[in-house]
Order: structure tokens, then sequence, then C-alpha cells
């Protein structure tokens, strides 16, 4: 499935990488739900920093945020893939889909579950407002939190350990005894 959402003026310039937060929760959330209609209870369903789903340690969807201004108007556009009958047989992650998983779905049907919850997300965020809690909710379902990841960021490679989502977004990691902000990046298991 691919689908986008066009949100017109969303937050302050401040808070719209927070959408980040919010649609990952909302995926995760349909994905949650589907599983429950099904009976599948085994599953662990999670969020990886900054932008991706994780189904039993694979990615099966991920998110990109565009943003832009016509006029006085800021525009932001959150495009999303979710693996759903396929996935990618070489990738920088291992990768799965919802079919191999055990979780049958359509396009059209999971659709109406993610357009539901990326609706409640978004009006539980608040135009940023109320960060806080998505920040909460976002990390008691975070990726290997606690763990130490290898990290590609600003042309550089590392080894850190996760330790939690600053106020703002940006990842905390511990380097070398050392508290990092990471901003932008990616991360990858050992």
């Amino acid at each position: 499935l691919f689908a986008s959402v066009l949100l017109t003026d969303p937050a302050t310039g401040v808070h719209v990488e927070q959408l980040y937060f919010v649609l990952a929760l909302a995926l995760r959330d349909a994905v949650c739900q589907i599983a429950e209609t099904q009976g599948k209870t085994d599953l662990a369903v999670e969020v990886k920093w900054p932008n991706d789903l994780m189904i039993n340690g694979h990615k099966c969807a991920g998110l990109l945020l565009e943003g832009g201004k016509k006029g006085q108007s800021r525009f932001v556009v959150i495009g999303m893939g979710v693996n759903l009958a396929f996935h990618p047989e070489k990738s920088n992650h291992p990768a799965s889909d919802f079919a191999e998983l055990g979780l049958n779905t359509s396009p059209a049907h999971f659709f109406a579950f993610l357009s539901d919850a990326v609706a409640q997300r978004l009006s539980q965020w608040a135009r940023g407002s109320n960060f806080a809690q998505i920040r909460a909710d976002w990390l008691a379902h975070a990726y290997k939190m606690g763990e130490v990841m290898r990290f590609n960021a600003n042309a550089e490679s590392y080894e850190a350990r996760l330790e939690g989502v600053d106020p703002s977004g940006g990842l905390i990691v511990d380097h070398m005894g050392r508290q990092r902000i990471v901003t932008a990046g990616e991360i990858f298991n050992l």
C-alpha cells in the first residue's frame, strides 16, 4: 500500500518533524487493530526511529515527510509505504510483509483502519501541543530502546545505546559515555 496524507498548516515549523512520531503510531495502531481482529496476539509491533514500523524485528512500513509553502500556507505531505503482500528481498534492514507474518488484509481494508488511526493520532497530537503524550506512547513501543545500535548520521558511522527521545523528537543516545542528540540519520542492528 502506498498512501499519502496532505496536511495544510498542520503546526508551527518547530512541531512539523513530530509528525513522524504521530504517523508511525497511527501505522502501529492500524496494524494492532487488524491483528486483534484476526486473533494474532503474538506479534511485536514496534516503531523504529525516526520513520519505520517493525513487526517481529522486520521492517514492514516506512514514512517520508516532505513540506513546502504555497502563498502564506505551509503544507506537509507524509508518504507511507506498507508491505502488505510483498517485501524487498534486498534492503538495508531485514524486511517482511503482513502476509508472510500471517496478517491477511487488502490495501482497501488496511487503508480504512489506517485512515481512522491517522485521524485519531492527529487529534491527540493537537498540532504539537500534546507531543508529550505522543512521545510517551511512541517510547512505550520503541524498537531496540536501551540497546546498542549502529548509527549512520552526518557522514559518520558509530555505535551507541538508544536512551530515549527528547521533547523535540531528537533521539537521545549514549556514545562512549557521552550523551548525544541525533536529529537526522539512520540506525541499524549490530
